[in-house]
Parts: structure tokens; sequence; C-alpha cells
């Protein structure tokens, strides 16, 4: 709490967390406990009862961060007191974060109401298991304002707000990797001529994985790998599918051990877009499985024929990176689609 410690010149109103200027969290989206639903309702009005009485001449938008397609639970109570909730999705694929077309959407929209003035309020909410999301969005609108510039700092100030087994809670995967790669998209605003950048369509001709991790006390892994995304052959449906995974046959799925130096995998998978790519570890009855490794990118951010992360900068099961050796390094092979 001590790097918000400056932006608390003033008592944030009951139930809610003072971020910065006219920015505020619920307050109970930091807890590990989760309200009964009568009591959520009662604790949202007594919020919103509080925000009219004393901020009368204010507005006020919610951006909430949710599981549901229907509209939300918040929506509905808030509405009833004459407030705009914008209801958004709480992961994309799995992975606490959002397509970059969506994280443009809120940080413009979050950006216009907040420039109409002192009096507009903006306050974010999420619901169970959405933590991540929201953390992941704080920073990216205050990296977006120009509140802050490390996209690393920002991201750990969030997430040391609440304990680190919320986020442990309801993210099987340590998403920070991922999340700082597109809050470094956020920070090209500036940089580029046009933010964010048209999405290029590629190919992704193979995978090298440069030293091998270490599953299960095998020596080694079996590793398989899936692709998600919209169909680049389908650009008016943007709904992500799997584009491609690794037929589960024995003449294509084979153990690699740690002497191996090298693992190249090809894949052959046309996208475009915002696509996540998984690593898994098949087991020996080409049944059971365990996730590796994951990455979400934007292909409108790539610039070169290779895209190179070594072990800090891939999504990992939390406590396994031990598994993976120091020098371990995944090499995407980029090839650039030519329109016609």
């Amino acid at each position: 709490m001590a790097l918000f410690r400056k932006f608390f010149f003033k008592k944030p109103p009951d139930g809610l967390l003072l971020i910065t200027d006219n920015i505020y969290v619920f307050d109970h989206c930091f807890s590990m406990k989760e309200m009964e639903e009568d009591h959520f309702e009662a604790h949202i009005r007594g919020v919103a009862a509080h925000l009219l009485d004393n901020f009368g001449d204010h507005s006020f938008m919610i951006s909430n961060f949710g599981i549901r397609d229907e509209e939300s639970p918040i929506y509905h109570i808030l509405s009833e007191y004459g407030m705009t909730v914008l209801d958004y999705p709480g992961h994309y694929e799995g992975c606490p974060l959002l397509t970059m077309e969506m994280v443009h959407c809120i940080l413009k929209s979050s950006e216009s109401w907040l420039s109409l003035g002192q009096r507009n309020f903006l306050i974010m909410h999420c619901e169970q298991g959405c933590w991540p999301i929201l953390a992941f969005m704080l920073a990216a609108l205050l990296i977006y304002l120009g509140q802050y510039s490390d996209e690393q700092k920002t991201l750990d100030m969030l997430y040391k707000q609440s304990p680190v087994e919320l986020l442990e809670m309801f993210s099987p995967l340590n998403p920070m990797p991922s999340q700082l790669r597109y809050l470094r998209y956020v920070s090209m605003r500036n940089v580029v001529p046009e933010w964010p950048p048209a999405d290029r369509a590629l190919t992704l001709d193979s995978v090298i994985l440069r030293m091998v991790p270490d599953f299960h006390g095998q020596g080694g892994f079996r590793p398989i790998f899936r692709i998600y995304g919209p169909d680049p052959l389908m650009p008016t449906d943007q709904t992500p599918k799997v584009l491609f995974s690794t037929p589960k046959r024995s003449n294509v799925v084979r153990f690699y051990s740690q002497a191996d130096e090298l693992v190249k995998i090809n894949l052959q998978c046309h996208v475009q877009g915002d696509v996540v790519l998984e690593c898994i570890n098949l087991y020996e009855d080409l049944d059971r499985e365990d996730m590796v490794f994951r990455i979400m990118f934007n292909t409108g951010f790539i610039r070169s024929n290779i895209l190179m992360l070594n072990r800090d900068q891939i999504d990992i099961l939390w406590n396994t990176q031990d598994q993976f050796p120091k020098d371990f390094r995944a090499e995407a092979s980029v090839l650039y689609q030519v329109a016609n």
C-alpha cells in the first residue's frame, strides 16, 4: 500500500479504494473471501447510496470484469442508481488478458470519461476469479494515462494490494510475463505512428526449444502444442478457435530428454491478431497432460522473424521455474504472409 500513499490525500468513499485522482476500485475485490449473494447486493447498494449521498453532483462509470455472458449482478444493481456499468470479459482463452482491440476500447472510453472533468468517477470491479484481469487493466490504464511508465513496477504495485494467494488461486499459471508483454504494447502508444497497429497475418512456422525442461522427474518431457486465436481465413468472425493442435499419436509425439539441447516442432499455423500458444506435456499413455508454458501475443507488434522468449518471459505453473534450465529459451519462427 506504500506506493499508493501519495494518492491518499483524501479519504476514499466507503467500500472503495482510491487508486489515483478519480479512479477507484471496490475494495472487496482485494479480498480472498467470497460474499454471499445477499451480502454482496447489500454491500453494493450501501456503496452506491454513500456515493449518491456524498457525491450527488458527480457521475459514475463502473467497469466490471466477469465471466458471464449475460448482464452482471452489479450491472442490475447499480443501474437502479443511474450509474453506467460496462461489462467486460475476465479472460481470453483462459489467459487473464483481453484482445488488444478490447484493451484499446477500454482505455479510450476510460480516458474520454475522465477527461470530462473531476466530477466523473471511474470505478473498477471484478467478479470472483477475475482479479488478475482487473490488476492488468488498472496497470494498463495508469500507463496509458501517463501516471506510470515502468510496466513491471506498476503491475507489481497492484498485485501487492492483495494476498499473493489471490493471484495463485485464480490463475493456475503465473500470468505476469504475458501481461507485461501487453503492458509494453500499451507503452508503445506514443512511439509508433499507428497505435495499436493493424493485426498482421503471419504463419507460425515452427517452435524451437533450446534446453529441455524436466517434468515429473522423467528427465525431460513429451511436448505437444495448441494454438488459439481468430481464424485469419474468416476475417468476419473474430471468435477464437483452436488453430493448431498436435495429433496425439505415438508416431508424432516423442519424448525429449534433457540430453537433447534443441527441440524443433513444426507448426505451419496461420495466425492473425491475439494468439495464445500452449506447450503441454503429454504422459506416456497419450491421454493425461499437464501445462508446460503459455504465451499470449498480438501479431501487430511482431517486427522480426523470430519471437524469442527466455524462461522469465513465458507463463508457467507456479513454483515450477526450477524444472526449466536457467538457459531455457523458446523461439517461434515467424513467416510474414503477403496480401494478394
